[in-house]
């Protein structure tokens, strides 16, 4: 709303400047008008990808500016070592993340994730827009999504958004912002949806028309993305580990301290 405030000052300021140039007809605004007088677009809202490798999810946020989509990506880094998060995250974030790669490891069977993922490969994971700083736990489940993508090469599917906290007992937790991220997501061409159950009282804020497109699943387990956010099919095979690397001995302090690179 300041924002608005601001803008709608700056336009009447430019009229009151036309007239005291000497302008005396009527000045009327239009929408054509406006990149004349408040200058190109400062923010490019995100659209739904048509497709996404293995390793991409599509995760929802809430900003000052309303809601947004982000893309949650990662990548296997074959006989690579610990678990590298870029994309200036904050501390909750961080955790987050490496609750859903601990989760995962704990429950590799529930997700068809080979154990040895783990052991022979590192994992960098990242949120583009590196220079907008972001935090919260709401990205949770749009984590596991994408590292259980990766870990298996099943992908995400390309028409779904989701939101949510994880536990590392496997509870997905309600979040705050789901009227603005729904919107968002619908806006960036999202038809399908992933919330915490519950959240579900949430959605008697959505528009009527906005929740008559939408297909919503409501979820309360992380054992649940498997089948609501993952394709069927492997359709991108994690690549293989040089034959040198399968064997060597563990690396303890790298397993137990994942690399944690922080931009700021």
């Amino acid at each position: 709303m300041r924002q608005l405030e601001r803008n709608i000052g700056r336009v009447a300021r430019k009229v009151a400047l036309k007239i005291a140039q000497g302008q005396t007809g009527k000045i009327i605004v239009d929408a054509s008008d406006i990149k004349g007088f408040l200058g190109g677009p400062k923010f490019y809202p995100e659209e739904a990808r048509k497709e996404l490798p293995a390793g991409v999810a599509t995760g929802m946020a809430w900003t000052e500016m309303g809601g947004e989509i982000l893309f949650i990506e990662a990548n296997l880094l074959p006989g690579g070592r610990g678990f590298t998060i870029t994309g200036q995250l904050g501390e909750v974030m961080q955790e987050s993340a490496r609750a859903a790669q601990s989760y995962l490891w704990s429950h590799a069977q529930d997700f068809s994730i080979e154990p040895s993922m783990f052991r022979d490969y590192g994992v960098h994971l990242h949120v583009p827009a590196g220079a907008i700083p972001k935090d919260g736990p709401s990205a949770g489940v749009a984590i596991t999504a994408a590292l259980a993508s990766l870990y298996t090469g099943r992908r995400v599917r390309p028409d779904t958004s989701m939101t949510g906290e994880i536990t590392l007992s496997g509870l997905v937790f309600p979040v705050g912002g789901i009227k603005e991220k729904v919107l968002a997501a619908h806006r960036a061409g999202i038809r399908r949806i992933i919330l915490p159950a519950r959240n579900e009282s949430d959605l008697e804020e959505i528009p009527e028309d906005v929740r008559a497109e939408l297909n919503i699943k409501l979820i309360t387990r992380i054992n649940e993305i498997a089948d609501v956010a993952l394709e069927k099919f492997v359709a991108n095979p994690p690549p293989p580990v040089p034959p040198e690397l399968t064997r060597r001995p563990p690396d303890r302090e790298a397993d137990s301290q994942p690399l944690i690179a922080r931009e700021r």
